[in-house]
């Protein structure tokens, strides 16, 4: 075997090829041709009508292709044809009448698909806490904004008013509807902005897909709450899923209510609720305005999943009860008031001041204090122990002002209970300083006959070795 061509492999001097810079993977289908590939064609405009649909094909296959955004400077020339394609496309069916035909809108779909399907990347930032890190952008949106253009276009082609969806649903399936919910993953909240409003488009205007999209949401979610913890576009599904429930006909299928007892009312357990809370207390009060009667197992739910550590999620619990019980109704209220406010008098109790600030609150509301003005017989003895407590321990002044305020109205409600609750209060109080007392005692008289043992410990031991060593000597001779 010759030497020359081992030697020439590993020689330290010779000059090693350019590394190629490395893709991003987080960018739509790259294109690996030349700019040649992309050759400006004639305006629409400009050509008669008869030859406009064969034209708007060709420039839909043109927009298929992909580029590398990651460098800003490769193929300029075929991005600038590909942009000003897409946005003469945009203009082309908003404006123009009866240019969708039947045979663009396969291709229609196929240029958006190339466009935008693709497999979501591993997050860069393994550690990125999305309550506290700025969102991750798309490495194709600065430049250009295609994927902007791409999803203005798919928009324009939902909401035209040529769009007919038995033609529409030969290319809009099921398949097509798991895709574009799989980018709901992305990091880029752009993105997921426009994914919301084509996803609800869809929605509208098929109804063969609505019992589908449903359960896919459904299944996203399930998978979030139990497995992963982790997907970027709960808000935004959860915004989707609030127009939807508000359209829902009367009576709620079971379906419907199966999915706000083992769906909705779970996602409140979440590590990172702060990041949907919003939009999913809104689709819980609009299952209540349907209906009424599902108001004692929501709250049961919310009881069940309450915060036992995190004050944050606390202050959010509590400000969605209240929402909730802006739309209760007096009948459903009296069935969750006892457990309900035996939480919020633990919430009053709280040592992190938001907690007990929020709880407090409550009675700032006209309709919940109406709701409670009704039943202050049930209320006033769950909540007074903890508030008559507050009022005269209570680190920060700010608590001890509210609560002061709310042992006021309690007063102006009920005169007579309140004062019963004060004495008996009083009296439970003085009981509980007497045991205090009792035990304080009692613990004072076991110390004192701990310490007299050990006191007595030594002298025993000293009797013990004197019996030991008298044991040892001899025993007397008897005569």
């Amino acid at each position: 075997m010759s030497a020359g061509p081992l030697v020439d492999k590993i020689d330290p001097f010779k000059r090693s090829p350019k590394k190629k810079p490395k893709k991003s993977q987080g960018s739509s289908r790259y294109h690996s041709g030349s700019e040649a590939d992309l050759q400006p064609l004639p305006l629409l405009k400009d050509v008669p009508a008869g030859e406009q649909e064969e034209l708007f094909i060709r420039k839909l296959r043109q927009c298929c292709l992909g580029f590398d955004f990651l460098d800003p400077v490769a193929d300029l020339k075929g991005k600038e044809i590909k942009r000003a394609s897409l946005t003469e496309l945009v203009d082309y069916i908003t404006a123009g009448r009866g240019v969708l035909t039947e045979p663009v809108y396969p291709e229609i779909i196929r240029t958006i698909t190339s466009n935008l399907f693709r497999t979501l990347p591993p997050s860069d930032n393994p550690d990125f806490d999305p309550e506290e890190d700025d969102p991750t952008l798309e490495a194709s949106w600065p430049h250009l904004q295609v994927i902007y253009l791409v999803y203005e276009f798919f928009l324009r082609f939902l909401e035209s008013p040529d769009f007919q969806p038995g033609i529409g649903k030969k290319v809009i399936d099921q398949k097509f509807v798991l895709q574009l919910l799989e980018l709901f993953d992305s990091e880029d909240p752009r993105e997921r902005d426009f994914l919301k409003t084509v996803l609800h488009r869809i929605y509208g205007k098929f109804l063969g897909l609505r019992a589908f999209i449903r359960k896919q949401i459904n299944n996203i979610f399930l998978r979030f709450i139990y497995e992963t913890e982790h997907f970027n576009g709960v808000s935004e599904l959860l915004e989707i899923l609030g127009s939807i429930i508000n359209g829902f006909a009367l009576p709620l299928k079971v379906e419907h209510k199966q999915f706000l007892v083992k769906v909705l009312l779970p996602l409140h357990k979440v590590k990172c609720l702060s990041l949907y809370h919003a939009q999913l207390a809104y689709c819980v009060v609009q299952f209540l305005e349907k209906d009424p009667s599902l108001t004692e197992e929501v709250i049961r739910g919310l009881l069940k999943y309450w915060p036992k550590t995190c004050s944050q999620k606390e202050v959010m619990f509590l400000g969605e009860i209240e929402e909730i019980l802006d739309v209760t109704e007096p009948a459903q209220f009296i069935k969750i008031q006892e457990p309900l406010f035996k939480q919020i008098s633990r919430c009053v109790s709280s040592p992190h001041f938001q907690v007990a600030e929020r709880a407090l609150y409550l009675w700032n509301n006209e309709y919940v204090m109406s709701l409670i003005e009704e039943n202050s017989a049930a209320i006033m003895p769950i909540m007074f122990p903890a508030l008559y407590r507050i009022s005269k321990e209570h680190w920060n002044q700010t608590i001890v002002a509210l609560v002061y305020n709310v042992l006021k109205t309690f007063m102006e409600m009920n005169s007579k209970l309140f004062d019963e609750l004060t004495a008996t209060y009083k009296t439970e109080r003085q009981k509980e300083k007497k045991k205090e007392k009792e035990r304080d005692e009692l613990w004072r008289k076991l110390a004192e006959l701990e310490i007299s043992h050990r006191r007595r410990e030594p002298s025993a031991k000293t009797n013990a070795a004197g019996g030991v060593a008298l044991a040892k000597q001899s025993p007397p001779t008897l005569k």
